[in-house]
């Protein structure tokens, strides 16, 4: 029998069970309008009983994750704020300790799907959610392809209202706070450039260019040619577009390629920005050497990288960044990353890290989406507009919190002339 102060008071006892803890610092609205937990704290809306359908089914990240994604619970007030609080409680606050409900818990879910009316088969996943499982071989060229696809492929119009108009999607530098978006990404473009020591008349490798961006920041302003490769056709036709516009085809080069399948080297200089979180700990070596390879002696290589800072932990294929934003995607730690330029034969000339800089730029994309969010939906789907969302604003906690964090690691080839004395030609 349903109790007389409605549901809310049962999907908070629900939702404890999902995040592994009995004091949850969020108040819960449910579809009957009822609602339970500390008045003035951040609200969750189950707005139908599949929510909670999904959660028992995947009582963990993951569905959560869909239930949000297909609009079955949805937050009020500030974004971040929600976030925060969800993230600082029970499970998600030591992914380490992370552990999934005992049999005991998982029989309270149950009774309380029985109480609630919401008892039933497993919902659909939202049509946003991927699984590259059935693609064949992990890290083979076909499902490489097909993962960044499923992450780059929704639209470059899309991405134009997050991004700004640099369309540049890894982290920028900032000078403070006050700093805009687009003038922080063309400091990090920069940057790139003075330390790969970018001179006229050299050949430039950008593996994972985007949408072109850092080939026509350095060709504009460096003299330099540039070959980009990317696996989305989306970003390569647009990468074009933005090199023809801008009267530099003839020294721009954009491809649809694999980096393994880069032949034609030598190249003076290497930019790799955003791209090795997709390589994968177990390929990390082959990528260090090959890059190695293609340099010429004395030739330099930016690597610009995500980086996991909270330990051990390994990959859970079943959460919420895996299946909606980057399948088969790996955070390394920054030892690990180190250890495989080295062990490639790669000396390492200067490390910087950029975490804070990576949250102030995920905050201002969120803002940007926010801003546009029906623009947005109509472009893509309100689920995918959702996954980004939460996966941003997620993200820029994750920085701010430690978890994550961004470097930039410039290493040279042996042989070639001698790295400088010092870091003046590029601070």
């Amino acid at each position: 029998m349903r109790s007389k102060k409605g549901v809310a008071p049962q999907l908070a006892d629900a939702l404890g069970i999902v995040l592994g803890t009995e004091e949850i610092p969020l108040r819960l609205r449910a579809w009957d309008g009822s609602e339970a937990g500390p008045p003035g704290a951040p609200v969750i809306e189950f707005r139908s009983r599949r929510g909670l359908r999904r959660m028992l089914w995947a009582p963990n990240q993951l569905g959560l994750s869909r239930a949000y994604v297909a609009g079955d619970i949805d937050g009020t007030g500030d974004l971040f704020e929600g976030f925060s609080v969800l993230s600082s409680v029970g499970k998600f606050a030591d992914l380490k300790a992370f552990r999934p409900p005992t049999i005991r818990e998982r029989i309270r879910l149950v009774r309380t799907a029985v109480r609630v009316g919401a008892l039933g088969f497993p919902p659909t996943p939202p049509p946003e959610e991927m699984s590259v499982t059935r693609m064949g071989r992990k890290h083979s060229k076909e499902r490489d392809a097909a993962a960044i696809s499923h992450h780059y492929d929704v639209g470059n119009d899309f991405y134009s209202l997050v991004l700004g108009q640099t369309m540049v999607y890894s982290c920028a530098v900032w000078d403070d706070e006050a700093t805009g978006l687009d003038t922080a990404q063309e400091a990090k473009l920069d940057l790139v450039c003075r330390k790969l020591g970018l001179r006229p008349g050299m050949r430039v490798l950008d593996v994972g260019c985007g949408w072109g961006s850092l080939a026509l920041h350095a060709a504009q302003n460096y003299g330099v040619d540039v070959v980009g490769v990317t696996l989305s056709r989306e970003q390569a036709d647009l990468a074009r577009k933005r090199a023809s516009d801008a009267g530099l085809a003839d020294r721009i080069e954009i491809r649809v390629q694999d980096y393994r399948d880069v032949h034609d080297d030598p190249f003076d200089a290497i930019s790799s920005i955003g791209m090795a979180e997709h390589v994968g700990g177990s390929q990390i070596g082959a990528y260090a050497s090959r890059l190695h390879d293609l340099l010429r002696p004395g030739g330099r290589l930016l690597n610009h990288a995500i980086s996991w800072n909270a330990g051990e932990m390994p990959p859970d294929p079943d959460s919420f960044i895996p299946r909606y934003v980057f399948p088969d995607g790996e955070m390394l730690s920054l030892t690990a990353m180190i250890e495989a330029l080295e062990s490639a034969g790669l000396e390492v000339l200067d490390v910087e890290a950029l975490r804070r800089h990576y949250g102030l730029t995920l905050r201002a994309w969120v803002h940007n989406l926010e801003e546009n969010w029906d623009e947005a939906v109509r472009l893509t789907s309100e689920g995918r507009a959702r996954v980004w969302r939460l996966y941003m604003a997620s993200s820029a906690l994750g920085f701010e919190r430690g978890l994550n964090g961004v470097n930039q690691i410039l290493v040279q080839r042996a042989g070639g002339e001698e790295p400088p004395l010092r870091r003046h030609e590029w601070i």
